[in-house]
């Protein structure tokens, strides 16, 4: 996929890995306690920061860039 720059857009595929393993952990801690209307939205809402901050990783990564890079 291309920007409107005509460079190459990465993606990035941590928010989805994140919200569907949020959404199955949130129903299955809502299942056993019986409780899934709390818990689906708690572990979608789980699931979406750690998918964010799992992709932001992933495509610091890819840009061959370093967290001792950025602190100056």
């Amino acid at each position: 996929m291309k920007d409107s720059d005509g460079k190459e857009k990465k993606s990035s595929n941590g928010l989805v890995i994140g919200m569907c393993l949020g959404i199955a952990i949130g129903t299955a801690i809502g299942g056993a306690t019986q409780n899934i209307g709390l818990w689906l939205p708690m572990g979608l809402c789980f699931g979406l920061c750690f998918g964010v901050a799992f992709g932001h990783k992933n495509a610091d990564a890819e840009d061959g860039k370093d967290e001792s890079d950025s602190e100056e």
